[in-house]
């Protein structure tokens, strides 16, 4: 697979991607547990929200919202396969999707705030599912040339992702690397004036 189809690089095998991420540390290291709410945005096939489902149990929940509703279904037979009865799975645009007001611990982007068409709306609507107490989560591709991944131009700096988020009514947390070629930022919704 060469540069001639530069839109789909995201399509990696799981096995390749595994290679540079490892879904498990990544929730571990965000503290997911058992019980917890988390809404994937953008889930594709579940290279994340199917470990988070494990982690969460019975008495947890995962949401996943993805406007492919190709990877939605296989994502839902997968679930199924593996008995997962906690998986939620919306098809639908995450500019459009809020799956419940102030109900998700982890509001979770993984490499795809900068795929949107409207950011403005998609955190926004992040920002209505979140808990008071949740935690906002972007891992992205740093902002530098690589042999892999999204082509440069479309990729955010930390510093934008970082500028975005907080628009929409995040503080943000901390900002730290993620394995050599990406970047985590982690952001608390801002108390609402009264």
């Amino acid at each position: 697979m060469g540069d001639e189809h530069p839109h789909l690089w995201h399509h990696h095998s799981d096995e390749e991607r595994r290679k540079w991420q490892d879904p498990e540390t990544i929730l571990s290291q965000l503290g997911l547990a058992e019980g917890h709410v988390f809404i994937d945005v953008g889930c594709g096939n579940g290279f994340i929200a199917v470990p988070a489902a494990r982690v969460v149990g019975e008495k947890g929940r995962v949401i996943g919202i993805d406007i492919d509703e190709e990877s939605v279904s296989e994502l839902a037979e997968k679930a199924r396969g593996e008995g997962l009865g906690n998986l939620e799975l919306i098809a639908g645009a995450a500019e459009d999707t809020v799956a419940c007001e102030g109900c998700g611990d982890f509001v979770f982007f993984g490499i795809d705030l900068h795929d949107f068409h409207d950011q403005d709306a998609v955190l926004a609507n992040a920002r209505k599912m979140i808990k008071p107490s949740g935690v906002l989560v972007d891992l992205d591709w740093k902002k530098e040339e690589a042999p892999m991944g999204p082509p440069f131009s479309i990729r955010f700096s930390e510093e934008k992702a970082s500028e975005l988020i907080r628009k929409a009514g995040f503080a943000i947390e901390s900002v730290a690397g993620s394995g050599r070629h990406h970047y985590v930022i982690t952001a608390r919704p801002e108390s609402r004036a009264p």
